[in-house]
């Protein structure tokens, strides 16, 4: 979840800037490293021989970096509870993965790809007549304010599973530190396993360990707890933090082993 801070780009930067992800919109705790650029956008677009697929593909891929990192930086009128303008980034200067650029992508576009997108990483708004959009969850741009984007989970009984998934090369640092939100707004649990090839939001497919919340101990000590619209749960934690105390157990994933706290 580390994130490399931006200079002010240029408008050629801004069309540079769809090659330099390597997470390419997936959102998913790399932030906004621009080191290595081309890591995952030569095998979902690259040109204009890129089939429709994989250019709405790269599309959601865009709109989910601008949405969740990159609108204080493109100077995006977003609201506090997310929402922008689709219009408003129809207009931006930049270039999908695709190679395609933003301007030439229609609302159209951007209704397909909010509905291809497995992991329900965006909602739609139709207000006054216009189409607005926003990335459920994920954010690091501090404009988003939590209580507008995200519903608060009162009780232990509204959840049956609260689990983090990440890497034994992390655990020692989690061990001792906790789980830490580093850039983004907040740390991201998953309502589910990544069991059976099913799409889990809030969790890498090729997590090895898995983290159980004691969602009624952390709620009991006044920890806030969150669910977005796409069933992802979400904390601040404390100042920033899940301490370890709040960790119910520790599973290797997938042989379900337990594991020592």
């Amino acid at each position: 979840m580390d994130n490399t801070g931006f200079h002010k780009p240029s408008s050629s930067s801004y069309s540079a800037f769809s090659h330099s992800n390597r997470s390419g919109g997936r959102g998913r705790g790399r932030g906004l490293d621009t080191r290595d650029n081309t890591e995952r956008s030569g095998g979902r677009g690259g040109g204009a021989g890129s089939s429709g697929k994989d250019k709405i593909d790269a599309l959601g891929r865009l709109l989910t970096r601008i949405l969740r990192h990159m609108a204080s930086e493109l100077n995006l009128n977003m609201r506090n509870d997310g929402y922008v303008k689709v219009q408003d980034l129809l207009k931006l200067n930049l270039k999908t993965f695709a190679n395609v650029p933003l301007r030439s992508h229609t609302v159209d576009d951007v209704k397909e790809a909010v509905r291809k997108d497995n992991k329900q990483r965006f909602g739609l708004l139709e207000e006054n007549g216009e189409l607005l959009i926003r990335a459920n969850q994920g954010h690091t741009v501090k404009i988003v304010e939590t209580e507008s984007l995200l519903k608060p989970i009162l009780s232990a009984d509204e959840v049956s599973v609260c689990v983090h998934g990440t890497y034994k090369k992390n655990l020692e640092s989690i061990l001792e530190h906790g789980l830490k939100r580093m850039k983004r707004l907040h740390v991201h649990f998953s309502c589910g396993l990544p069991t059976d090839g099913e799409v889990i939001s809030g969790m890498r497919r090729d997590v090895n360990v898995l983290i159980f919340l004691d969602v009624r101990k952390a709620l009991e000590d006044g920890m806030k707890l969150y669910i977005s619209e796409n069933r992802v749960i979400l904390t601040e934690g404390i100042d920033g933090v899940v301490p370890v105390k709040y960790f119910q157990q520790l599973e290797s994933w997938p042989d379900r082993k337990p594991l020592s706290l």
